[in-house]
């Protein structure tokens, strides 16, 4: 099956034959519907995470099940699914509180062997080993994964919009109802309005606050937001992020996000908070950055500082319950599709992301 291919920041992203061997206990092998362009592929292709390659980018995305591994019995073929960059292993002490965002097993096996469950991998190219990137791989015509990594969804959504509940969705209506909590009649401010910022917005709107501050660089991209539920947009161009959003509030917020993940929007984060405020990074920088803070300014305010590893939400329970939302009509997704490109254009399309020229595109293999 064609898949792209990353083998280090120097070497072109390629699009390969590649063989997939068949799912093994407890694994499925899913037919890729569409595949999620996103920002953590950057990341990987710049060199600023690490993850073992050779690989196969791509950790957002859908498909239908066109097999199932020996064990497997809450999947079956034909299944529509989500997939899911965060399977769990059920057994570890975070997975038995029902906190499987922070499973053991995928920290220390799927994050750092670039294999599956098993730290073994499916992938190869005339007898190499190829890795699994976060144990999806979406940039393929195929992938297997771990059988609780491919969430079941309604048949009568449609499949390739579906792909941008496995990340993008989740990751930023997680971090306002499930991490941060917002609560009714609060005060938001949202620094980034990319696929995950504006998820973000649409879950402080789930959730009842009642001003929302959408903060970008692009003043235009700023207003966008507001078709999600921002309720004031603040381009920033070249100035202060923490002065533009004092002048608008300066008593600060109730909740700041920082959804890009450089180090001056998580310290403006923090900059703009009030009384008992949250600051929550959401957006992922790249290994070794470091931010700075006063701590006795944020011990004065009461304030606190919150990690966000995907929205904190519960996969299994989550991802179908946003493809109801977006049914119902109150998550907004065909909104953040900018592009639909096929698998070729795949390195083309990490350039356009990177200029800034994209919102959310989807890769159809």
């Amino acid at each position: 099956m064609r898949a792209a291919l990353y083998r280090d920041k120097n070497t072109p992203l390629e699009i390969a034959d590649l063989t997939l061997d068949h799912p093994r206990e407890n694994e499925v092998k899913v037919r890729i519907a569409a595949a999620g362009v996103c920002h953590s592929e950057l990341h990987l292709t710049r060199g600023e995470w690490y993850a073992p390659a050779p690989l196969v980018p791509g950790h957002e995305g859908s498909g239908v099940v066109v097999e199932t591994g020996p064990g497997v019995t809450h999947l079956a073929e034909g299944d529509h699914v989500v997939l899911s960059w965060n399977p769990y292993c059920g057994e570890c002490k975070e997975c038995q509180s029902g906190r499987e965002t922070r499973c053991h097993k995928v920290a220390s096996v799927i994050n750092t062997s670039g294999g599956l469950m098993d730290g073994t991998s499916r992938l190869s190219l005339n007898g190499e080993r190829i890795n699994h990137y976060i144990g999806v791989s979406t940039w393929a015509e195929e992938t297997v994964v771990p059988a609780n990594g491919a969430i079941k969804i309604r048949n009568d959504a449609p499949l390739d919009t579906a792909a941008l509940v496995g990340c993008a969705a989740a990751t930023g209506v997680g971090a306002a109802i499930y991490t941060a909590k917002v609560e009714k009649g609060s005060t938001v401010v949202v620094i980034g309005c990319g696929g995950i910022g504006l998820n973000v917005i649409q879950g402080a709107r789930m959730n009842g606050a009642e001003r929302i501050v959408a903060v970008d660089l692009s003043a235009e991209r700023a207003q966008l937001a507001k078709v999600f539920g921002a309720t004031d947009a603040i381009g920033v161009g070249n100035g202060d992020t923490t002065e533009a959003i004092r002048d608008l509030l300066p008593d600060g917020v109730d909740y700041a996000f920082d959804a890009i993940g450089h180090v001056a929007t998580t310290e403006a984060a923090i900059n703009v908070l009030g009384m008992g405020g949250a600051a929550v990074i959401v957006g992922l920088p790249g290994v070794g950055a470091k931010a700075s803070f006063e701590p006795l300014t944020l011990a004065e305010a009461d304030a606190r500082i919150l990690g966000s590893n995907y929205g904190s939400i519960r996969p299994q329970f989550d991802i179908p319950m946003l493809v109801d939302k977006y049914m119902e009509g109150d998550l907004l997704l065909d909104e953040l599709i900018t592009a639909r490109r096929p698998l070729d254009e795949a390195a083309a399309a990490l350039t356009d992301l990177a200029a800034g020229a994209q919102l959310r595109q989807l890769l159809i293999p």
